[in-house]
């Protein structure tokens, strides 16, 4: 019988910080290309939807491939599964760094989505065999699940800064490879995982999880979209702001443990809707607006996320296949809300265009200028969107590259600006209710999940 309480001399603190740090970096996966995606789409010529299957693809192999764990047989078992999906892991995310068009990427992508299910349905055992507790393996598992999706765009933001889009995935190829070696090295004896059946609270949870994971597309994909794409800022700064939301589900960790469950999954579910909801009704363009709705959103990640997490971990079913069905619900909560988001996204923003080239039309003509200069700038203007009809926000510096430099037409260019970004930015309106509704839709069904 596999003890809870093994003693201390079996925990192996280097192995368990490696597989753990594997753990959060295929969990944060599901999000970290968002702050590069100007970056494909200048590498590959895509579109909104076209980039979308960068993130898509991933989890959707994810949530297919772990179900199919559920039934696999005994010989594939949490350890031969584990160094198999970090070896799969180490070995697509290299040939995502070195893809040489979007259909490579999305096809190496594929493949990392396999080794990452296999890494993460067996990481629960692994990672209560090498800290010698089942408890402390699934809480471990639990904190890095949440805090690894979390930091997936600010991790990604700052690699792609720093250096290049390739480096968010080169990164990662150490990360694997290091954790496959310690794990080859043996975790100590696995707890016994025989299956039987989940409770209803479990199966509830994990439903509630895909609705929540649904909604975060919003948090993950689209306001990081919105800040980087619509509003120009740099990836480096992107991150920053969009740190607000793993810093707020960090801090409020410890009242999701003293929260009663139901409490807990019900209030979270309900504060991720008030900041995807808080986004869609931005008065202006403001980073610290955007920050402060996303620290809503990341508290209700914290304590819903958490809270339903550690439900649907049941152990009457084993480890291996609770934690492969969490996974799936997760997972395939984010492809349903990108499915969904993505094509609606891109028509609102179409409308969206057509509305700036307008507006931005009427403030050059309102300008003060001569009308030789206006008249230039408008043409300039009606290039640059038109050519920009891929989900880019076109380069608005190039159509007053012949106007000169004087006040007026600074002051034209900044009163321009303001008047595309906050009608692109309504364009987002659309997509972050949705967003909104997946996270009032799991209230109802997170209230029918139960401590075991």
């Amino acid at each position: 019988m596999y003890s809870s309480a093994a003693p201390a001399d079996r925990r192996r603190p280097l192995p368990t910080a490696l597989l753990a740090a594997s753990v959060a970096v295929a969990f944060a996966d599901s999000s970290i290309v968002v702050l590069a995606l100007p970056d494909l789409y200048g590498a590959f010529d895509t579109t909104i939807v076209g980039v979308s299957w960068v993130i898509t693809s991933y989890n959707a192999v994810v949530a297919v491939s772990v179900l199919a764990l559920v039934r696999s047989p005994r010989w594939l078992g949490p350890r031969r599964a584990g160094l198999a999906g970090l070896g799969l892991f180490a070995v697509a995310s290299a040939g995502c760094a070195a893809s040489w068009s979007l259909a490579a990427l999305i096809a190496f992508r594929c493949v990392q989505g396999l080794g990452a299910a296999l890494l993460l349905a067996a990481a629960l055992p692994l990672l209560a065999g090498l800290t010698g507790s089942r408890e402390r393996g699934t809480s471990l598992w639990t904190t890095v699940a949440v805090l690894g999706a979390a930091l997936g765009p600010v991790l990604g933001g700052v690699l792609t800064q720093l250096f290049d889009w390739r480096a968010i995935f080169a990164a990662q190829v150490p990360v694997a490879a290091t954790a496959a070696v310690a794990a080859a090295r043996g975790v100590g004896p696995l707890p016994a995982d025989a299956p039987g059946r989940r409770a209803r609270g479990a199966a509830a949870s994990d439903v509630a999880l895909g609705l929540l994971f649904a909604a975060l597309v919003g948090a993950l994909f689209l306001a990081v979209l919105l800040v980087i794409t619509v509003w120009g800022l740099e990836p480096i700064t992107g991150a920053l702001v969009v740190s607000s939301l793993p810093a707020a589900t960090l801090a409020v960790r410890p009242l999701a443990q003293r929260l009663e469950a139901r409490a807990a999954a019900a209030g979270g579910a309900l504060l991720l809707a008030a900041g995807l909801g808080s986004l869609a009704l931005l008065p202006r363009v403001s980073n610290p607006l955007v920050a402060i709705s996303l620290a809503f959103c990341g508290a209700g990640i914290g304590l819903a996320v958490t809270t339903l997490t550690g439900i649907s971990l049941d152990p009457r079913a084993g480890l291996v296949r609770s934690g492969a069905l969490t996974v799936a619900a997760r997972h395939a909560g984010l492809v349903l809300g990108l499915a969904l988001v993505a094509p609606l996204l891109s028509g609102a923003l179409d409308h969206a265009g057509e509305r700036a080239l307008l507006g931005g039309t009427k403030e050059i003509l309102d300008a003060n200028l001569p009308l030789r200069t206006k008249v230039p700038i408008a043409l300039a203007l009606r290039d640059e969107l038109e050519s920009a009809q891929k989900g880019e926000v076109p380069d608005l510096g190039r159509a007053f590259d012949k106007a000169g430099s004087g006040r007026n037409v600074r002051e034209a260019r900044d009163s321009l600006v303001v008047t595309l970004e906050s009608t692109l930015a309504r364009g987002f309106r659309s997509s972050f209710a949705l967003a909104a509704l997946f996270a009032l839709a799991s209230v109802p069904v997170a209230r029918l999940g139960r401590p075991r």
